[in-house]
């Protein structure tokens, strides 16, 4: 990918408990922080119920402005894991027993003595068009339809998951993005107008500003930089530093 074609991806995070505030969601921050470093800017986060219509309205405008999809939640064995079914009817594509994703499943449980039954046999169905993600914590596959790829909700398997989507090449590697920040000793209000003239003279580059106060309550600012050439990034580092040291402002570098 070239610095014009940078891969974007939003993330759909699928489930009333995060709505309601019952459970903290941490597949944001991992899928987010991931795809940072594979070189994906992450556009967008929308976070909709265990309802039909809401998942499938979703997931047709996320899939269509994106060039990836990434869900969470909703695809185990009970009563309100719709997500598989709202998939299939969002591309229209027909539901059912994946034969691949029951033959898994059913191998899975057998090696555990444990009974293949109805609930977990649900966990096999999906667009019958999908392309399996392998699940190796816990057997129960994800699954790719067109740009949406569909996991679970649990962190430490949707994490798994998501590293083998990533090791596997089936998510393009962009143009990561280089970093270098500094600790400015002063209130955001008084840099803000040097940073505004230092991004907007400088294309391709941007500056996050992130203040705070210590301890002895005097206030500082956190200012990340990034670019996506280390070279271009590397002489705005030495020239921002140099106008720091000019200007006497105390900074310290991250």
């Amino acid at each position: 990918m070239t610095e014009q074609t940078i891969p974007n991806a939003a993330i759909l995070v699928i489930g009333n408990e995060i709505l309601s505030g019952r459970t903290e969601d941490k597949n944001i921050h991992a899928i987010a922080r991931k795809l940072f470093t594979h070189g994906i800017d992450v556009l967008e986060v929308r976070i909709v119920p265990d309802m039909q219509n809401a998942i499938i309205a979703a997931v047709r405008a996320l899939a269509e402005q994106y060039d990836y999809v990434f869900t969470t939640g909703g695809i185990g064995p009970t009563h309100d894991d719709i997500t598989a079914a709202c998939i299939a009817k969002a591309f229209g594509q027909e539901y059912g027993l994946h034969s691949e994703a029951d033959a898994i499943l059913g191998a899975y449980y057998q090696r555990r003595n444990l009974p293949y039954n109805t609930a977990r046999q649900q966990m096999a169905h999906m667009p019958l068009t999908a392309t399996l993600i392998e699940n190796t914590d816990s057997g129960a596959p994800g699954f790719q339809c067109q740009n949406v790829y569909v996991l679970p909700g649990v962190p430490s398997i949707m994490r798994t998951m998501f590293d083998g989507l990533l090791v596997s090449g089936r998510i393009a590697q962009g143009t990561t993005w280089q970093l270098f920040s500094v600790t400015i000793h002063k209130a955001e209000s008084e840099i803000a107008e040097m940073l505004q003239q230092l991004e907007e003279a400088n294309s391709g580059l941007e500056i996050g500003s992130y203040p705070r106060q210590d301890e002895a309550g005097n206030y500082l600012v956190n200012v990340v930089f990034r670019h996506r050439r280390p070279e271009r990034l590397a002489t705005i580092k030495t020239d921002f530093v140099a106008t720091l040291q000019e200007q006497n402002i105390f900074y310290t570098e991250e």
